[in-house]
C-alpha cells in the first residue's frame, strides 16, 4: 500500500516511521523483565556511590559521586514508576534478578581502593548498563514503548555524562600497575556479566563458577576522609557565623566567611550519606529526596571553592576547612538523630536572620557570584525543609517535638575541641587572616585591621548560631 502522511508532515509523532513501527519489538513481559534488571542495576550504583563517597579523600570525586549518586536515584525511580505502568502489581522491584548480578555490584561495592573503585563502576558496570539500555532502544517497536524509550533516553545522556567522567578520572588516577594488581577481580565482574547473560538477560549464561573476592564482608566506612589539600581537618579556630552576624564586619569580608561556609558543606553530603545507606527499608521516593538533598549540598560545596578561586584565595593553603561535623555525627548518633540534627539546623536557617540574611549580604556586598550563590543556597534550603517535614517529622506528633527531639541530639554531640588540640591532631591556628590578605590582594584594597583581628573560635559557641542573639 502507498500510504503517506497529509503532506509528507513527519508521521507518528515524529517518533519512527512506518517500517520502524511495524516491527514485533518486546512484549510487555519481556519489556518487564529488561527493566528490573536496569532497575536493579541503577538501585545498586545509587547504594555504591552513596556508600562510598563518605571515606574516599579525592574531593572532586566525592563530588562527582554525590552527582552521580543523584542521576541513579531518579533513573531508578522512573524505572520504578514505568514497570508500575505495564500491568505489574506487585512490582517485585526488592528482588535481586539474578545471583551473579548481585556479586557483580557487591563486590565493586566493597572495591579495596579508589583504583579499583573506579575501575568497576566505570569500565564494567555503567559500560554494561549503557549497553542494556542501547540495546532496549533498538529492540523495542518505537511507538507501542515510547514511554520507556523516553525514560531510557534520558537515562543514556546522563550515564554518558557519568562514563566521560570516570574515563577521564581512570586516566588521571589509575595506571597499569592498579590493573595488574586488580586483573582477577577485573575478571572475575566480567564473568559475573557473562553469568548473568550480560546485564539485560539477553545473552547466554555462562556456566563460569564465580568466587567472592571481596564482598565475603562489608567495609562500609562512615568515617569521613579527606584529601591532602585539607590539611588541618580537625580545626575550628575559625568561628564563621560570629563574624558574620557581626555588625561592625565590613559586608565585603563577610562573602569570603561565607564562602568558607560553603565550601565547608562538604561534611553535609559526608553524613547525610551515612544516614540514606544506615535505613534499608524505606519508600523508594525518601532516598530520592535525600539524595537530592545530599546532591544539592555538594553543589554548594563547589560553589565556596568557585568563590575563593574566584576571590583569588589559595583555599587548599589559606583555608582550613574541617570535617568535625560530619565526624561527630556519624561516629556518635543514630542514623535517626543525625536526621533530628540537620533537620533543627535546617530550621535555623528558615528565619530572617538565616539565608536570606546570608543573600542579603550577598547581594550589599557588591559580589555578584556571592549573591549568586546565596540566591540559590536560600531556594535549595527552602526544598530541604520540606524534605524533612516529609520524612523526619511524621516520627512526631508535632513539628515542635521533632525540633526540640533534634536540640537535644545536638546538644549531646561532642565536638572535642580541646582534646583535639591535646592529643595533636590540630593547633585550631586562626587561618582567617591569611585568607582575608589574599583576597585583598585580588579585590586591590589594604586590610581592614579590624577584620584581621578576628579570633572568635568554636570552642564555647555552636555552628547552628543558637547562642547568638542575632540568630533569631
Amino acid at each position: 500500500m502507498n500510504y503517506t502522511s497529509y503532506k509528507d508532515l513527519p508521521p507518528l509523532a515524529g517518533l519512527t516511521d512506518f517500517e520502524g513501527a511495524s516491527k514485533p519489538g518486546l512484549s510487555v513481559a519481556e519489556c518487564v523483565r529488561r527493566h528490573k534488571r536496569y532497575h536493579y542495576a541503577f538501585k545498586r550504583l545509587h547504594e555504591i556511590f552513596t556508600a562510598r563517597l563518605i571515606a574516599e579523600p579525592i574531593y572532586e570525586l566525592k563530588m562527582a559521586f554525590s552527582l552521580h549518586s543523584h542521576y541513579c536515584a531518579e533513573h531508578a525511580a522512573a524505572l520504578r514508576a514505568r514497570v508500575g505502568e505495564m500491568r505489574e502489581p506487585p512490582l517485585g522491584l526488592d528482588a535481586t534478578p539474578h545471583a551473579a548480578l548481585e556479586l557483580l555490584f557487591d563486590e565493586i561495592r566493597n572495591a579495596p581502593d579508589t583504583a579499583s573503585l573506579l575501575l568497576g563502576l566505570y569500565e564494567v558496570a555503567l559500560p554494561a548498563l549503557k549497553q542494556a539500555l542501547e540495546q532496549h532502544s533498538s529492540d523495542t517497536n518505537p511507538l507501542v514503548d515510547a514511554p520507556s524509550n523516553r525514560i531510557l533516553k534520558f537515562a543514556r545522556l546522563e550515564i554518558d555524562e557519568m562514563f566521560t567522567y570516570g574515563t577521564i578520572a581512570i586516566g588521571q588516577l589509575v595506571d597499569s600497575s592498579d590493573r595488574e594488581v586488580h586483573q582477577e577481580w577485573l575478571a572475575l565482574l566480567n564473568n559475573a556479566l557473562a553469568s548473568a547473560g550480560n546485564l539485560n538477560g539477553t545473552a547466554p549464561e555462562s556456566a563460569d563458577e564465580l568466587t567472592r573476592l571481596h564482598s565475603a564482608k562489608s567495609n562500609y566506612d562512615s568515617k569521613p576522609a579527606r584529601d591532602d589539600r585539607f590539611p588541618d581537618p580537625y580545626n575550628m579556630g575559625v568561628n564563621a557565623e560570629v563574624f558574620l552576624y557581626d555588625e561592625a564586619m565590613p559586608v565585603k569580608a563577610k562573602t569570603l566567611m561565607m564562602y568558607y561556609k560553603r565550601l565547608r558543606e562538604i561534611d553535609v553530603p559526608e553524613m547525610m550519606a551515612s544516614i540514606i545507606v544506615e535505613t534499608p527499608g524505606k519508600p523508594w521516593n525518601y532516598y530520592v529526596d535525600m539524595t537530592r538533598q545530599l546532591w544539592d549540598e555538594a553543589r554548594h560545596a563547589m560553589m565556596g571553592e568557585v568563590g575563593f578561586v574566584n576571590a583569588g584565595v589559595d583555599w587548599p593553603r589559606h583555608v582550613m576547612i574541617n570535617f568535625t561535623w560530619s565526624l561527630a555525627l556519624n561516629e556518635q548518633l543514630t542514623p535517626m538523630e543525625r536526621h533530628a540534627v540537620l533537620y533543627f539546623i535546617e530550621q535555623g536557617l528558615m528565619p530572617k536572620t538565616g539565608k536570606r540574611y546570608e543573600w542579603e549580604v550577598g547581594k550589599e556586598s557588591g559580589d555578584p557570584l556571592s549573591a549568586l550563590f546565596q540566591d540559590y543556597d536560600w531556594a535549595d534550603e527552602v526544598l530541604h525543609a520540606r524534605i524533612g517535614r516529609d520524612w523526619y517529622v511524621p516520627n512526631f506528633d508535632d513539628s515542635k517535638q521533632s525540633i526540640k527531639y533534634g536540640d537535644e541530639c545536638w546538644s549531646k554531640v561532642l565536638l572535642n575541641w580541646s582534646a583535639w588540640k591535646e592529643n595533636g591532631h590540630t593547633e585550631h591556628r586562626n587561618w582567617w587572616p591569611d585568607c582575608y590578605r589574599d583576597a585583598c590582594k585580588t579585590w586591590k584594597v589594604e586590610p581592614d585591621e579590624k577584620v584581621l583581628a578576628f579570633s572568635e573560635t568554636y570552642e564555647q559557641v555552636r555552628a547552628d548560631l543558637k547562642d547568638l542573639s542575632a540568630s533569631g
